[in-house]
């Protein structure tokens, strides 16, 4: 029998270090096989990279980001706070009033990511809100004289959004319906593969000047769409049509007038939390503030003790499997690196369009629905890809820039900023790069740098989950579970009241 005490001379079939996502889901996957699972974190947090955090966990989170290089994927963090003026009350609420989150992602109707949430039964412990329009920040034009106010304007993404639209022109809205028709068409007939053929050696900016015809008007409008953190004239088709083909059909799937949701009450890290639950409940066994130092190969022993694992405070477990991240298991184990009638919407997309061959700016806003600040405030995640330095005077500024632009007495009142590392490609090569130097031993790679949830950590996940299985796996049950015993649907129990 296991002492809860301590974890030393403990066996185990797998052990996973780090609560983020990937690792998380392969728990819930895991949850109900049967086998004896150790799932730790070296921070006292749940959710890795996707954590969430109070004001002052924040602060605290910065500081060991700035004092401990390479212990998370995240450097150059800073805070900011503006001065308060004698006379003034200080708008700032208590700290547990905040919940920030290092993964305010959307999550679309028509992502990958969501069936597993579903099938899994993880979201019957979510809430999720509507995300409103997306808007484009217009940049003032013109001489002093007869100038053009800055402004935001709504980014059309539907046949009615573009013919009620008054600033664009009749050439225009038949440009863009003629390419928003052509992307919500279906099939995998000659006429469409060739089209993709073409698309992947083109870049976004040529393919839709050459085969579309769309004015250059429509550029910033269609980049939004697309959430590419990539300059225009940078992006690849075959990242942005995929992207709004996404955005175009999920709109109308939970709902009039919106396509996108949030996870209420600290994004990635609700999905985390939920999922680690579930594993716990399955009698998965869970430590927080444990590190995994160092892992040797066992050559003499049975078949479930092909690891020794060696822990912080002089612990160490054995186990057949080690699954981790690379900032979660030692180097030694890891390969190198390489609209109307709708739900009132509790977040906005805002894009900024660089003025040079910059990449835009995006900031999505959350109000105070999603239960992170408190009434009459706002959470604004900012992202743009540039150098720390640089992008943060470029955050700094179109968040500037967009307050003024919507309420002129809108003022920042805490701020925080660090420059995240992971990758730009979407699809990554599953089996190379989550092997490790031991074939028992798998390292999630580096988050997806995506403004929304990676489809592709379902695929990274179920990859280690079918070697971990065995010849027990079976697809067809992957993350597919019947509900507990003594769990019962809200609406059925409504039902029987």
């Amino acid at each position: 029998m296991l002492d809860l005490n301590t974890l030393d001379g403990s066996t185990w079939d797998v052990v996973i270090s780090g609560t983020g996502l990937p690792q998380a889901f392969l728990a819930l996957a895991l949850s109900r096989s049967g086998k004896k699972i150790l799932h730790i974190d070296k921070n006292d947090y749940y959710g890795g990279s996707e954590a969430a955090f109070s004001l002052q966990e924040a602060e605290e989170w910065v500081k060991k980001v700035n004092e401990v290089p390479n212990f998370t994927p995240f450097e150059s963090a800073s805070i900011s706070r503006p001065a308060v003026s004698d006379g003034e009350d200080d708008e700032l609420s208590f700290s547990r009033a905040y919940t920030l989150s290092l993964s305010p992602h959307l999550l679309f109707s028509q992502s990958r990511f969501l069936p597993s949430l579903v099938s899994s039964r993880v979201y019957r412990q979510l809430e999720f809100q509507a995300v409103g329009s997306w808007w484009i920040y217009q940049h003032s034009t013109g001489s002093e004289a007869n100038s053009q106010p800055a402004r935001l304007q709504r980014v059309p993404s539907s046949r009615e959004d573009v013919f009620s639209d008054e600033t664009m022109s009749m050439k225009s809205k038949r440009s863009l319906m003629k390419l928003l028709r052509q992307l919500m068409q279906q099939g995998n007939d000659q006429e469409n593969e060739a089209e993709s053929e073409v698309a992947q050696n083109m870049q976004f900016q040529e393919l839709l000047e050459t085969k579309y015809r769309i004015p250059s008007d429509l550029f910033d409008p269609l980049l939004s769409l697309s959430l590419s953190l990539k300059s225009m004239d940078t992006t690849d088709s075959m990242d942005a049509i995929p992207n709004i083909k996404r955005h175009l059909s999920s709109i109308g799937v939970f709902g009039p007038g919106f396509g996108a949701v949030l996870a209420k009450w600290g994004g990635g890290a609700e999905f985390s939390q939920a999922a680690c639950r579930a594993c716990a409940v399955g009698g998965g066994i869970y430590a927080l503030g444990k590190e995994i130092k160092k892992v040797d190969e066992i050559t003499e022993g049975s078949e479930s003790e092909k690891l020794h694992i060696y822990l912080t405070d002089d612990e160490s477990v054995k186990s057949r499997y080690v699954v981790g991240s690379g900032w979660d298991l030692p180097e030694q184990i890891q390969r190198e690196r390489t609209s109307e009638n709708g739900p009132v919407p509790a977040g906005a997309v805002i894009t900024i369009p660089s003025r040079n061959s910059d990449p835009p700016t995006y900031l999505l806003v959350h109000s105070s629905d999603t239960g992170e600040c408190p009434t009459n405030q706002c959470i604004i995640y900012g992202y743009v890809l540039l150098p720390a330095e640089r992008g943060k005077v470029v955050l700094e500024n179109a968040v500037d820039n967009f307050l003024k632009s919507v309420d002129s007495k809108a003022t920042v009142i805490w701020g925080a900023h660090f420059t995240q590392l992971g990758c730009l490609e979407r699809e990554v090569a599953v089996n190379e790069n989550i092997k490790g130097s031991h074939d028992n031993v798998f390292s999630f790679p580096a988050p997806a740098l995506d403004l929304a949830f990676d489809d592709a950590l379902i695929d990274q996940v179920k990859q280690v989950w079918k070697a971990i299985m065995g010849d027990e796996a079976d697809e067809n049950n992957f993350l597919k579970f019947d509900d507990r015993e003594g769990t019962i649907d809200e609406e059925e129990a409504n039902e029987t009241t």
